[in-house]
């Protein structure tokens, strides 16, 4: 039998705006490269932000141990536990609220805007809606149960306590939920539907399109359109699975691209410079989640009070 392995100690760090410290385990040193604290963390991290500012880092205390800050001459010691708070660039505040659709002890569904990344990712860290939740609510150990792109609006599914989180992920990795889209496209007259488009996409890393290929279906999503009006219609989508992007590429593969998408059918390159362009959002929204509540046993399905700007009324 293997050695079980003891679970971290608590960080001795609090949340900052929202996000937890990072946490290190310092790695075996077989051949004593590291004599100091010091000299392992200006490997580690000097050249990514410079030897210079790790000293600042351990000079200012925001290198910390489980008893307290370390200091830069202490020896290395593998596997001890060391955290600290990254420095976070400055972020334009997504200028919309998130509703909260519904809240106990145990979930907290929230209605996310356009615009606002659900976790910390890339150059979204502090203006996600998990940062945000967890310092609007107070709530420290929110987790997401699941991902919405970015550019979705919609509800989100959050987990209150830590331990209850692999339940509500369980839901959605066994396809136990049910979602409801809604999106606003062009109306072709001639795209027959209801149609339940499957195919194969792909997405590579730091590639911001997905793709379809050849090959094994990994995606299903059901395509009703609800109405139409003024060359527009107004559609139900329906995924069966959960890949990235999915909803986005199947109605363009039907030649119907969602209003306002800028990476389908041709991506848009965004502007490095300058504030986002709040008046044009992606007109998809996650309007229905539905499933069986995994601890509780309680049946919920919760409707998005938001509505898609660009329909015309």
């Amino acid at each position: 039998m293997g050695r079980r392995h003891r679970p971290p100690p608590p960080s001795p760090l609090p949340q900052r705006d929202g996000i937890d410290p990072v946490r290190l385990r310092l790695p075996p040193d077989p051949a004593g490269a590291w004599p100091t604290l010091r000299d392992h963390l200006i490997a580690r991290f000097g050249e990514a932000i410079g030897a210079e500012r790790v000293d600042a880092m351990f000079r200012e205390g925001r290198f910390v141990g489980a008893d307290g800050p370390a200091g830069p001459a202490e020896p290395y010691t593998a596997g001890r536990y060391l955290w600290f708070h990254r420095d976070f660039a400055a972020e334009e505040r997504v200028p919309f609220g998130i509703g909260i659709v519904h809240r106990d002890e145990r979930i907290v569904v929230a209605d996310k805007p356009h615009f606002l990344a659900t976790t910390p990712r890339g150059r979204h860290i502090t203006e996600t809606a998990l940062a945000r939740l967890r310092r609007d609510l107070g709530l420290a150990e929110l987790q997401p149960a699941h991902r919405l792109d970015r550019l979705t609006a919609g509800l989100a599914l959050f987990v209150v306590r830590a331990g209850d989180r692999g339940a509500y992920q369980t839901l959605f990795r066994d396809r136990l939920v049910r979602k409801e889209y809604e999106a606003v496209a062009p109306y072709d007259p001639g795209v027959a539907l209801p149609v339940t488009v499957r195919s194969r996409i792909e997405k590579e890393r730091g590639v911001l399109a997905a793709r379809e290929v050849p090959g094994e279906p990994n995606s299903e999503s059901r395509i009703e359109l609800l109405e139409h009006r003024g060359g527009y219609g107004r559609y139900r989508l329906l995924p069966a699975t959960g890949r990235t992007h999915q909803l986005r590429v199947h109605m363009n593969s039907l030649g119907l691209p969602i209003l306002n998408d800028p990476v389908y059918p041709v991506v848009e390159e965004p502007s490095p410079a300058g504030p986002a362009d709040y008046s044009r959002p992606l007109q998809l929204l996650a309007r229905v989640l539905e499933f069986t509540d995994p601890v509780t046993g309680e049946p919920y399905r919760f409707e998005s009070r938001l509505r898609l700007a660009q329909w015309p009324r």
